[in-house]
């Protein structure tokens, strides 16, 4: 398993243990003008679930490869927080923000693999 991929799994990982739901994986490194080459897009079931999922995300990455984000952003209200790993983006939102910034349709042209939840 290479670096990246123990990445996906261990932010994966992070989102299941504070039961984000409805994670999908949106693959962009096929495309050229994309930001980065994965986002992983999850969603929380209220504003203090969301903030739990990204310090669960940015804790546990860091506990189990030492590596910490370049920067996070998004906890003043915690309706969409954004964490950055550089090659890839972890998107947590609330189910209503998730629907209206529609990341997923954006991106488009990515590949996209939803996950199923754990409960």
């Amino acid at each position: 398993m290479n670096n990246n991929q123990e990445l996906q799994r261990l932010i994966v990982e992070g989102i299941q243990e504070r039961k984000g739901k409805k994670i999908a994986l949106v693959d962009m490194s096929e495309i050229e003008s994309a930001p980065t080459q994965l986002f992983v897009i999850a969603e929380g079931s209220s504003s203090m679930n969301v903030a739990a999922i990204a310090d669960s995300v940015r804790e546990y990455v860091q506990q189990h490869s030492g590596i910490k984000p370049y920067n996070y952003d998004g906890y003043q209200n915690s309706e969409w927080i954004v964490i950055d790993y550089g090659w890839a983006m972890v998107h947590i939102f609330l189910p209503q923000d998730r629907e209206r910034y529609n990341l997923e349709e954006l991106w488009n042209d990515a590949v996209i693999t939803d996950l199923s939840d754990l409960d």
